[in-house]
């Protein structure tokens, strides 16, 4: 005799498994053009970087005005430009500049030419999406840029932050248990930050020590904070999200919302590696700074 589940529980089913079924082929699509485009890093990569901070910069501004403010978009791309071409031009303090330039001047612009009475653009939402938005471009293309170290510590990024994210969503699923921040997340689990946390320190130990990386204990420590950082980073965008009413920052990406739904805690381990590496080894080395002990 076969047993069928019943009626509320296949229909739970379906729509998830068919959501996973997009992540995967998303995923199967996604990273390896983006590992590809890493590797031959130079103004490619840097490109690449501009680009989804461009559209970070879109999916934040619509999500906290409703719309697509212009008054934000057009200093803060701007911004993003200039900063991408600085950075190609090895003057990574003019493009930090530059993104507090186009901070400011979205700031300014949201509060001189207001368009509603609406909270939702308040000047810092504006400065903060830019910033947030820069994070995306200046770490991983300052670290990039170091050529013998650079590849190594975006690989090792990667696979910190891919790990993190696999083992908590499937840790979650399997495992259950308390939530983690319920007013926040009402999915995310204990079980699944442990799990993401053992998976990302992991997956970054196997990478370090494949490149010839010493030290594995320091580094493990560095990837255990790393990826600490990524969940919080996802959190965070969680907040932000719940804060404007949404599900999804927007529905970019097939199976996984937006940019910034994937993105978060990339851009949080991201500027933590640069800001440890310049720490370690100043602004000149931080790719080396950050496995080299």
């Amino acid at each position: 005799m076969t047993l069928s589940a019943p009626p509320e529980r296949a229909q739970a089913d379906g729509p998830r498994a068919s959501n996973l079924m997009l992540r995967v082929a998303s995923a199967a699509v996604l990273a390896p053009i983006t590992l590809a485009i890493t590797y031959w890093g130079g103004f490619a990569f840097y490109t690449l970087c501009a680009l989804s901070a461009g559209a970070i910069l879109w999916e934040w501004v619509s999500l906290v005005s409703h719309r697509a403010d212009a008054r934000v978009l057009a200093p803060g791309w701007l911004a993003l430009f200039a900063a991408m071409l600085l950075i190609g031009l090895g003057w990574p303090a003019a493009s930090i500049a530059a993104v507090a330039a186009g901070a400011l001047a979205g700031a300014a612009l949201v509060a001189v030419l207001p368009r509603s009475t609406d909270e939702t653009s308040a000047p810092a939402w504006a400065a903060g999406g830019v910033i947030y938005a820069a994070a995306l471009l200046i770490a991983p293309a300052l670290l990039r840029s170091d050529p013998q170290w650079g590849w190594r510590v975006l690989v090792f990024l990667f696979a910190n932050v891919w790990a993190t994210d696999i083992f908590a969503f499937f840790c979650g699923r399997a495992i259950g248990g308390p939530l983690l921040w319920p007013r926040v997340s009402p999915k995310k689990t204990w079980a699944g930050a442990v799990g993401g946390l053992a998976g990302g320190v992991a997956a970054s130990v196997v990478v370090a020590y494949a490149s010839g990386v010493g030290n594995l204990g320091i580094v493990g420590g560095m990837a255990c904070v790393l990826s600490v950082l990524a969940q919080a980073g996802d959190l965070f965008e969680s907040a932000v999200k719940r804060r404007f009413g949404a599900k999804d920052a927007s529905h970019l990406i097939p199976g996984h919302g937006g940019l910034m739904d994937r993105l978060d805690g990339f851009i949080f381990a991201a500027l933590a590696a640069l800001l440890i590496g310049m720490s370690h080894q100043g602004i000149a080395a931080p790719a080396r700074g950050l496995l080299v002990w």
